[in-house]
């Protein structure tokens, strides 16, 4: 059973807050570790073209700002945002420990310190749902993308076979908040919030078409790992 979510951003901010000491280690620990393999795959789908900066935004410890990086060969600036400070302390200390120069900084993806038209390649994985008002949030993505450039998102999604799909369901629903608030000890149940927001997000065709609604061209969509994670990727008008 979901509960009503709220999507206010102090509310999110605090509880990402409290789980960031928790948050690399039960990503890959919750995911058997396959999230890597997604981030990867992401940027093999949507690889980094020309010589234009790529911005990950919802960042959060950097993840798939790094993994962009790496598909650049570090030829590429890489910029990494989040609302979330001490989620940005862990991106950076991983930063500083793997020798990269991605330049990480806090910032709203609703309100985004950049001009319009900059950015070859904007994305996010896993977090565009956890943005108070979503629709907002890709158009601000859309906004800092340059003309004929790409948006593209990595979220979670549901498995629609039968089979797999209840068994997914029934770990989704009753054994990963289990562990995740056993290991993280939030005091805002953070891990029921991040279960209900994932069974309340569009996936699919219907995502897909939110993002053409919002002016995106040439949409296109991946599943991941039977459709437990889905890529979704388009261009903005090169006559914007």
């Amino acid at each position: 059973m979901t509960m009503e979510l709220n999507k206010d951003g102090r509310r999110i901010r605090t509880m990402f807050s409290g789980i960031a000491p928790w948050y690399d280690f039960l990503n890959h620990f919750l995911s058997l570790n396959i999230d890597r393999h997604w981030r990867d795959r992401m940027t093999k789908l949507v690889p980094p073209q020309g010589n234009d900066p790529i911005l990950d935004v919802c960042t959060g410890t950097g993840d798939l700002a790094i993994a962009y990086h790496h598909a650049a060969g570090g030829k590429i600036k890489v910029m990494g945002s989040d609302f979330c400070l001490p989620m940005l302390e862990g991106a950076s200390k991983k930063n500083s420990r793997k020798g990269l120069d991605i330049f990480f900084l806090e910032a709203d993806t609703l309100n985004l310190p950049f001009p319009k038209n900059r950015f070859q390649l904007t994305t996010v994985a896993f977090g565009i749902r956890n943005v108070s008002d979503t629709d907002a949030g890709i158009s601000e993505m859309i906004r800092v993308t340059k003309p004929g450039g790409r948006v593209a998102i990595l979220e979670f999604s549901r498995p629609r076979g039968w089979l797999l799909g209840n068994l997914y369901l029934f770990y989704f629903q009753r054994i990963l908040p289990l562990l995740g608030q056993f290991f993280s000890k939030s005091k805002d149940d953070a891990y029921h919030y991040l279960r209900n927001s994932v069974l309340q997000f569009p996936d699919g065709e219907q995502f897909a078409q939110k993002m053409r609604d919002l002016g995106l061209q040439q949409v296109s969509w991946r599943p991941f790992t039977f459709g437990i994670a889905t890529c979704y990727w388009g261009t903005k008008s090169a006559s914007t």
